[in-house]
């Protein structure tokens, strides 16, 4: 099996980031629920980019890009946890 991403498409690196959030969003879902409940709240509280700005990520920079997509991917993973359906 070939795990090596470097010559990987954008697609292809979407695709395996997306599997990547469905499972692991299908493990926190079985979790019991207050062990659950509690990571959702800790992801929402990641969830905003907190810059010392009053638009946080307004204008965005190189500097802060990983930074805001690592509170993006908290967001939609905190919106998978809290839908009570399963995920697909």
């Amino acid at each position: 099996m070939n795990t090596d991403t470097g010559h990987m498409g954008q697609g292809a690196l979407e695709g395996r980031l997306l599997a990547h959030r469905r499972l692991l969003a299908l493990i926190l879902q079985s979790l019991p629920d207050p062990r659950r409940e509690a990571l959702h709240d800790w992801l929402v509280g990641r969830s905003i980019l907190h810059d010392g700005q009053e638009d946080p990520g307004a204008v965005p920079t190189e500097a802060n890009a990983i930074a805001l997509a690592v509170a993006d991917e908290y967001r939609l993973l905190a919106d998978m946890l809290g839908n009570s359906g399963p995920v697909s």
